[in-house]
């Protein structure tokens, strides 16, 4: 009989791939052709920074042990047992309901991630998902709210296509999305700036 892991379907994304993301966010800019730029205007005193996806979870977010309470500290049921499906949507309801960090609401931000498109009219994308790592929300379960940031377009940009490694420019702010096949997002980006992202050559 098949037993069914459902702690480790969705732990992976934020604790077993942040050494990743911190690697990522903390690689230089080395931006090639297709990118779109529009100017930012910051309030005095505000400053854009680069950020890395582990700023957005809060310090004090255990959701390892959320899952344990929501399961009774059973990681394995088998696939006939109707507590796997009770479990799975609890663990769900936790991921969607990820909280924020509230000191990042209104900061001018950039960070890389990958694209997964949700609005895109004769190849001009205007509304999409950053993520932190590749294949989210398409061939993996979600990441968690905090982990998935709803982007809006300042201007479309073109050439770009889902998966796709970008830096992302723009005002960042609080907002839950829900989307019932993507998954939910606790950020929203008004970007107004987006740039292929380009690994650090090896020395």
């Amino acid at each position: 009989m098949r037993r069914c892991g459902v702690m480790g379907a969705f732990a992976r994304p934020t604790m077993e791939r942040r050494p990743f993301l911190r690697a990522l966010s903390a690689a230089a800019v080395a931006a090639t052709g297709g990118g779109l730029t529009v100017a930012l205007r910051a309030a005095p005193g505000d400053q854009m920074r680069t950020i890395s996806w582990d700023d957005l979870v809060p310090p004090d977010w255990d959701p390892s042990k959320q899952m344990r309470e929501a399961t009774n500290g059973v990681s394995m049921f088998s696939d006939a047992d109707p507590r796997a499906r009770d479990a799975m949507k609890a663990m769900r309801e936790i991921w969607d309901t990820a909280p924020t960090v509230g000191a990042m609401d209104g900061n001018l931000v950039k960070l890389p991630g990958y694209i997964v498109p949700l609005e895109e009219v004769k190849g001009e994308l205007k509304e999409f998902l950053l993520v932190p790592y590749f294949g989210a929300c398409i061939h993996t379960p979600p990441p968690p709210a905090n982990q998935i940031i709803h982007v809006v377009m300042t201007q479309p940009a073109k050439g770009y296509r889902s998966m796709d490694a970008v830096w992302i420019s723009g005002k960042l702010t609080i907002a839950h999305r829900e989307d019932a096949a993507m998954g939910a997002s606790g950020y929203r980006l008004q970007a107004g700036a987006i740039e292929r992202y380009v690994a650090k050559p090896r020395p």
